[in-house]
Parts: structure tokens; C-alpha cells; sequence
């Protein structure tokens, strides 16, 4: 393998990326390490910089190098809090809009219809502010009605970028992801209506809850996973990445043509039907709703919506 400057290290990505990379608060405290098969305990590592979460092992593993040793006896998932795995990316989230067919047959019907129309060449690719991360089971906060009455959840998978690249072909682009975890890209749907772009409307603090940690690429597979949203106890989305329009693989090399991708880098891959706008009347998230996205292989995060 080589390192996110293009030097040979000793190992593989296959040989030290097989795991789950979490971020948790045990004992007033930040800590990131690994989570154990059945997901009931987690290790943690001597991270140099743990309030940055499993970011850090996701950049140790891009040099091709072991992770560090343990830094404490395993511990009960009961006994901590979990973070999001990335608690505070880099930078920006790359999104990705209109990505299952089923949900570009339900935007038809919206007010994005026009929006959306005649974007199969090219993936719609829109941001959301770092700041908008929380743990996968936080609360997320609803702006008040002077700012938005049109709350909507979208259950979604994500990639994180494992390998430094730029302008990375499709056929190579799997080699630059490190593993995959679960999102809620929430939106304010008035917001995106009312400024003519997406970034606003996405981008509140709190609008994406993410985790429960990474499970690494050689883990899991990104196709054929099956990805499902619940508000409340009613399940609304149901979709798999089949479905997608556009491919893992083609999202890669779109978000980096002339743009470098670091470890770290999370694209988001778009959501199945189901989202509160597709009704009709639309079904807008309310203080007390609850939320859960669950993905196949990963886990579920869980997020109830206050004022």
C-alpha cells in the first residue's frame, strides 16, 4: 500500500483496515479505538489526539501502519457514551442528491421537480458544514419556525475516504476508501426552496447525526446493502444501494476530479424514497419525533428532534 504521499509503507490495507472504528465519552472523557465483532465492547487505543474521535486511526491506517496498542481494559457499550465516529470532519461533507431511482420519482412530484430534472449525466453533489455532526444518539436541534417549518430526514450510507487521491479514476476509486457509516442528511426544505441551493438548508448545527462508528471496506461491501429509516415507530424509507443511480465507484471519482480527497473525507451517497416531502400532504419532523436510520452490516442511530 501506499501512504497519502505516495511512499511504500509495510502493510496492507486489507491487513490493518478489517475492524470497527468508533469514538466514545467514558469517564469524562474522549476516547476513540475499535468495537469488538458483536459490537458490545469497544477497546481503546492510545490515540494521540482522542477528542478528534476515529479520525485519527482512519489517518494511521492511510500510512499503511498499525494502529496503536490498547490504552485500557474493553468496556461494555452501556457504560459510554458514543460519539459520532467523526466527531468534527476536516472539512465540508460531500453529498449527494437525487441518488436512488425511487427517490428521483418522488422528487418529480415536488417542488424540486424542475431542480432535478435531466441530472442523469452527472451526480448532484452539495455540502454540509462540519458543525452539522452529532453522535448517533444525540438530539438534533429544530430551528425555530421563523427559520424553517419544512424539517425532513433522509436516511443515508456514507463513505469514508481511507487514501489520499485526486482525479481518481473509477476503476481505482475503491482503493481509496477506508469503510462506510450511517447518516441522517437532515434538511430544511423551505431553506433549500427559498436560496435556490442546498447548502443553507442542509447545514444547520446538529443536521447530521452520524455513527454508530466505521466498519472498514474489507468488512463490508457497499452494494446490496439495505438501508431504512423510521420515524417514530412507522417505518418510511426502505431502499437498497442497488438502487443507486450513481455507484460508489462514479461518486469517488466525481468528488475528486481537481479536488484532493484526505482521509477522513466523508461522501454521502443519497437517500431511498420515503422522506417527509414525498407525502402529500408533506410530513415535516415535529419537537418529540424520533428518528432512526439503520443499515445493513453497520448499525443504527437513533435521534429524537427537540426545540
Amino acid at each position: 500500500m501506499q501512504n497519502m504521499h505516495g511512499h511504500d509503507r509495510a502493510g496492507t490495507h486489507g491487513d490493518t483496515c478489517r475492524m470497527r472504528l468508533a469514538s466514545w465519552n467514558w469517564g469524562g472523557r474522549p476516547h476513540a479505538g475499535t468495537v469488538s465483532a458483536d459490537g458490545r465492547e469497544l477497546t481503546p487505543l492510545a490515540v494521540s489526539e482522542p477528542e478528534r474521535g476515529a479520525l485519527s486511526l482512519v489517518r494511521t491506517l492511510a500510512y499503511g501502519d498499525a494502529l496503536p496498542p490498547p490504552a485500557g481494559p474493553r468496556l461494555p457499550l452501556e457504560a459510554v457514551t458514543l460519539r459520532a465516529p467523526l466527531p468534527r470532519p476536516r472539512r465540508n461533507l460531500f453529498c449527494v442528491g437525487r441518488n436512488y431511482r425511487s427517490h428521483a420519482a418522488e422528487l418529480s412530484t415536488t417542488v424540486f421537480r424542475d431542480a432535478v430534472a435531466g441530472a442523469d449525466d452527472w451526480p448532484i453533489v452539495f455540502t454540509k458544514l462540519p458543525e452539522t455532526v452529532v453522535g448517533p444518539h444525540d438530539d438534533v436541534r429544530l430551528p425555530g419556525r421563523a427559520v424553517s417549518e419544512q424539517i425532513d430526514y433522509e436516511s443515508e450510507l456514507a463513505v469514508v475516504i481511507g487514501r489520499r487521491g485526486r482525479d481518481i479514476p473509477r476503476s481505482r476509486a475503491m482503493d481509496h476508501v477506508c469503510g462506510y457509516t450511517v447518516i441522517n442528511d437532515v434538511s430544511a426544505r423551505d431553506v433549500q426552496v427559498r436560496h435556490q441551493q442546498w447548502h443553507l438548508g442542509k447545514s444547520f448545527d446538529t443536521f447530521c447525526p452520524m455513527g454508530p462508528w466505521i466498519v472498514t471496506a474489507d468488512e463490508l461491501d457497499g452494494r446490496g446493502l439495505r438501508v431504512r429509516g423510521w420515524v417514530n415507530a412507522e417505518l418510511r424509507q426502505d431502499g437498497n444501494t442497488r438502487d443507486l443511480i450513481f455507484d460508489i465507484p462514479t461518486l469517488i471519482e466525481t468528488c475528486s476530479r481537481g479536488i484532493t480527497l484526505y482521509p477522513g473525507d466523508v461522501i454521502a451517497t443519497g437517500t431511498p424514497s420515503g422522506v417527509g416531502m414525498g407525502f402529500s400532504p408533506p410530513r415535516w419532523l415535529k419537537p418529540g419525533d424520533v428518528v432512526r436510520v439503520e443499515i445493513d452490516g453497520i448499525g443504527a442511530i437513533k435521534n429524537r428532534f427537540v426545540q
